[in-house]
């Protein structure tokens, strides 16, 4: 399995956070040069975590972004759900009626126990583990 880009740059934007979380605002720009990603691209990635409340936005010349709670209260494996739209790796998994084969398959469990294992691993990661 491949997460997307969208993941990995997404979880590293939320490490970056945890590292400045006593600090207040982090300005796009910072996180974008330490983290070599594109300030559009962070910007992109930032919605979806912002509408999942784990990042808040702050506006004025100190403003920037933030973690909405301790580095300590957010998985990890809540980030990948949220930026990969949810904890399937397979469409079948996801949308089962969308596949022909779906009543007789025999291999859509093994992905959905995979997705399972996954997810069940990065959920007892906390954020705070990796700064």
């Amino acid at each position: 399995m491949k997460l997307s880009t969208r993941t990995r740059y997404g979880t590293r934007l939320m490490v970056d956070l945890a590292q400045h979380y006593d600090q207040g605002p982090v300005q796009i720009g910072n996180i974008a040069r330490r983290q070599d990603i594109s300030i559009k691209y962070l910007e992109q990635i930032i919605i979806p975590l912002k509408k999942a409340n784990l990042i808040k936005s702050v506006r004025g010349p100190k403003g920037g972004h933030m973690l909405t709670k301790s580095p300590d209260n957010i998985r990890i494996g809540e980030v990948v759900e949220i930026l990969e739209n949810g904890k399937n790796i397979s469409h079948c998994v996801k949308d089962p009626q969308k596949c022909d084969r779906y009543s007789e398959c025999k291999v859509r469990d093994i992905w959905e126990m995979a997705a399972d294992a996954m997810y069940e691993k990065l959920n007892s990661l906390r954020l705070s583990e990796l700064i």
